[in-house]
């Protein structure tokens, strides 16, 4: 009985430290003060505040657009790239594999910094497009992470048999195999849909002047002081990522 208290209370004192300060910082986005610390009231005034600023307006736009198109186009290629991986050779599809990691365990700083090297040593003007392949870059590994555990539980015959009773290999593979590893393929969408949401330190280094994301607009909105705007916007921040995760660990349970 006692171990169980300790347990429990160990497990509530980590969550706390863990999760405390953006409690702290949802509870004064709703604060009709200005200063943290004092607290006069409930408001909404801070995210009516919020959604009246045009350049809050467009970053949640930039924000949105790449997200959900570099979502999309990393999905593809990571689909197409993690069937490749498993049609390979163990040794091949061992090396192609330790590639695909190596992304995922960069520090993004790294991965954006050698993005900003290559934009600049190719003369690509730093904007829309670069935030836009940055994102693709660096969500294409998670895609095929999430799609090829699909792939190793599809039946190996089951393309042959397709094709046995006459189907051309797009008819197999849209009518046989995609059906079939489709909840992997979904998956890695949302993932790359969600990290694509939440990166700041890759886009701080590949976006060119005058395109912003949410998470860019808030560190600059920080140079001038942290004004409940701020408290708005990460919490809006927040709670989106919060409901892909849920959705993501739903579709989890439900595969």
């Amino acid at each position: 009985m006692v171990k169980r208290i300790i347990k429990r209370l160990y497990a509530f004192l980590v969550y706390l430290f863990l999760y405390l300060p953006i409690f702290l910082l949802i509870i004064y986005s709703f604060n009709d003060s200005k200063y943290r610390g004092k607290w006069n009231g409930f408001t909404l005034r801070w995210y009516k505040a919020l959604f009246s600023d045009q350049t809050v307006a467009q970053a949640l736009y930039n924000t949105f657009a790449i997200a959900i198109l570099a979502a999309i186009i990393s999905t593809i290629i990571g689909t197409i790239s993690a069937i490749a991986i498993h049609k390979m050779s163990p040794r091949w599809r061992s090396i192609f594999m330790n590639v695909t990691y190596l992304p995922v365990m960069n520090p993004d700083i790294v991965i954006g910094i050698s993005l900003l090297a290559l934009f600049v040593a190719l003369k690509i003007r730093l904007g829309f497009i670069t935030l836009l392949l940055a994102h693709i870059t660096f969500n294409i590994p998670y895609v095929i992470l999430a799609v090829l555990p699909k792939l190793r539980q599809l039946n190996p015959y089951l393309e042959e048999a397709a094709l046995d009773l006459g189907a051309t290999p797009m008819q197999a593979f849209f009518k046989v195999i995609l059906p079939e590893i489709m909840p992997g393929v979904i998956t890695g969408a949302l993932l790359a849909f969600t990290l694509s949401l939440d990166d700041f330190m890759v886009s701080f280094f590949t976006t060119g002047s005058g395109v912003n994301t949410l998470s860019i607009k808030v560190y600059s909105m920080t140079k001038t002081g942290v004004t409940p705007k701020i408290n708005a916007l990460s919490t809006l921040l927040f709670i989106g990522v919060l409901g892909l995760l849920l959705l993501l660990q739903k579709r989890e349970k439900t595969n």
